[in-house]
């Protein structure tokens, strides 16, 4: 979906109370990203860019640049709440996201606001903390895995990012399925999720990641990238945004799931290098001129510092996606 600047709202049949429909509305709970990234700048603009209109709700305060994270200052729970509260005592909510929270006493704020929505979607992302410090990190996923995990349609976040979290005393060989995952969230009344990054190491598939939506029944659709030597940041944020703003404008789970990941795809194929670190996904891609023919093809990133990338198997050029 795009806007369409040829159709502005008529301010006479606003006056005559003839308005336009208001697009479905998205609160967002994230961490401000200065890099623009990720967190809620990230959530900003895809829900933008899927048509939808966000209620951004400030939760942390990272610092960070566009290679590594390296501090926080969370706001207080109070304030979380409060920010949301307004809100929502005026406005109709269509769909929620919900990223990283800061803290355990945050987590534990938000899923009291969430629990008088229950009939809205919640989309929940959890992305990769290994920045943050073990004693801190621990009380925060705790926290997350009690009280959010249970109000989640459907939980996202890269394979290892999630094994981490749900199966954190996997010791077999093999890496676990997207089903077995789907089982473990399960556990704690998450109904489905949507796995990023799962290597696909059989003969013929190694130059392939897979992204599955699974639920504990088994997988249910995704869509195969190519996998290329590249970082990125804002990934996740990216997918699970226009996910959850495809699902407020009433789109079927599986289709929105397809939708969401193709948007993912052009967005870090568009992608940018603002600074020295890891690449931006664009994603206002669609708004771009096309290139003039000549014009350089943009250079491959290089891995990035300060861990992993949330998304990682996407180089700018042309799609590379593969069904």
């Amino acid at each position: 979906m795009s806007p369409d600047p040829t159709n502005p709202p008529d301010p006479a049949a606003a006056a005559e109370g003839n308005e336009p429909p208001a697009p479905a509305c998205v609160m967002c709970f994230n961490a401000s990203d200065p890099t623009g990234a990720g967190g809620l700048a990230g959530d900003i603009s895809a829900v933008v860019a899927m048509g939808a209109h966000a209620l951004p709700v400030v939760t942390t305060i990272l610092m960070r640049d566009t290679a590594a994270v390296f501090d926080q200052h969370d706001v207080e729970a109070d304030a979380v709440a409060e920010q949301s509260r307004y809100v929502l005592e005026d406005v109709t909510l269509a769909g929620w996201k919900v990223g990283f929270l800061g803290n355990a006493e945050n987590v534990s704020a938000v899923a009291e606001i969430l629990s008088d929505y229950s009939d809205v979607p919640l989309v929940s992302y959890m992305p990769s903390l290994s920045w943050i410090e073990e004693d801190k990190l621990q009380p925060y996923l705790d926290a997350f895995r009690e009280l959010i995990l249970p109000a989640t349609e459907v939980l996202v976040g890269s394979h290892k990012t999630l094994t981490d979290f749900l199966l954190p005393e996997w010791d077999s060989e093999r890496p676990p399925s997207a089903r077995e995952l789907a089982v473990a969230a399960a556990e704690h009344g998450t109904r489905y999720v949507l796995v990023t990054g799962v290597m696909l190491a059989s003969k013929g598939n190694e130059q392939f990641i897979d992204n599955v939506l699974a639920s504990p029944q088994g997988a249910l659709t995704g869509e195969k990238f190519e996998r290329f030597d590249a970082s990125f940041i804002g990934a996740g944020d990216t997918v699970s945004a226009a996910l959850v703003a495809l699902l407020a404008a009433g789109s079927e789970l599986q289709a929105a799931v397809g939708e969401a990941l193709a948007f993912l795809d052009q967005s870090l194929d568009a992608g940018f290098r603002p600074g020295m670190g890891n690449i931006v996904p664009d994603r206002f891609f669609w708004a771009l001129p096309p290139a003039e023919e000549g014009e350089p093809e943009a250079p491959t990133a290089d891995p990035g510092e300060g861990g992993a990338p949330e998304t990682d198997g996407h180089a700018k050029g042309a799609s590379r996606r593969v069904h």
